[in-house]
């Protein structure tokens, strides 16, 4: 049987992923999986930039508004169900492509992940809950006291990555770094990692006219619509909650919208930091020749994988 391959499409965000991929796709006449976080939900494409209709009848795409804002979906659901799908998709297609910026969605179908306990819902609500209430110091403050190790490695300004290390220590009375790098599954395919860059002033320009186009495709109604649910896990997020509190009247539109800009261009800073920890991951500017980036493709194939 020949080796089954998946090319990796990585990078920050407004920097052209979507477009190689689906270049990539109509190269190998095949597949997309999307890894990225928010657009696995229906409701909120524009302010997620999800794919246009276009976009997505110009290949086949999966995990695109897939699921609902209402619904709990962690990044083991999404390892599970990718790898049913690289299953099932592989059957038909040697290479297929995976795109996306969240970068623990996309270790957790390369790599695997590390094996966490069940942990009982109700400690999860519980803290959601407190997030609400008391705000994100006081977690921040318990997980310290919990697991300083955990504690002193992650962004800890992160209400996700805190609620879970916190629930983990909760539920099952040890830290969640005693959980960390166990051995990982052996995946049946190879991965062939490739990155988009750019100068970092650049980064920042697209981000800038990303969020301006998104204003004027409508992300300020898209958000006014979505505001009787904002307290919804998949609410919380950049695009969203800069508009929700402008909502409530505690900052003007102009300073919502600032916001949404900076604190994107630290999600993309944020980004960058994770991929580049990837040694495998092979660079490209984003302003490289499509030729260029399928050439090399195809040399690692012929060489590595042929």
């Amino acid at each position: 049987m020949k080796t089954r391959i998946l090319i990796s499409v990585v990078g920050p965000t407004a920097i052209g992923k979507t477009a190689l991929s689906i270049k990539l796709a109509q190269t190998f006449n095949t597949e997309i999986l999307s890894a990225d976080s928010r657009q696995f939900y229906k409701e909120i494409p524009i302010g997620t930039a999800a794919p246009s209709k276009k976009e997505l009848a110009a290949a086949p795409h999966h995990f695109i508004h897939n699921k609902s804002i209402e619904d709990d979906y962690s990044v083991g659901d999404f390892e599970r169900e990718a790898i049913e799908k690289l299953d099932l998709l592989f059957k038909d297609h040697e290479v297929l492509i995976l795109v996306g910026g969240s970068g623990l969605y996309i270790k957790s179908l390369i790599e695997g992940l590390d094996n966490f306990p069940e942990i009982d819902q109700e400690i999860r609500e519980q803290l959601n809950d407190r997030l609400v209430n008391e705000g994100l110091g006081p977690l921040k403050t318990e997980l310290e006291q919990l697991d300083p190790d955990y504690y002193n490695k992650i962004d800890i300004n992160n209400p996700h990555r805190v609620i879970r290390a916190l629930e983990v220590c909760i539920g099952s009375g040890k830290t969640f770094s005693s959980f960390l790098n166990q051995p990982k599954p052996i995946r049946n395919f190879k991965t062939i990692s490739i990155g988009l860059t750019a100068p970092r002033e650049e980064i920042y320009e697209r981000i800038n006219r990303r969020v301006d186009l998104m204003m004027d495709e409508g992300l300020l109604e898209e958000a006014q619509a979505l505001y009787p649910k904002h307290r919804l896990n998949a609410l919380n997020t950049v695009g969203y909650k800069e508009l929700f509190a402008f909502f409530e009247g505690r900052i003007d539109l102009e300073t919502a919208v600032g916001e949404i800009k900076m604190n994107s261009r630290r999600y993309a800073k944020r980004q960058l930091t994770w991929f580049r920890k990837n040694e495998k991951t092979t660079w490209f500017d984003y302003k490289t020749p499509f030729s260029e980036i399928e050439d090399f493709i195809k040399s690692v194939m012929q060489e590595k994988y042929r």
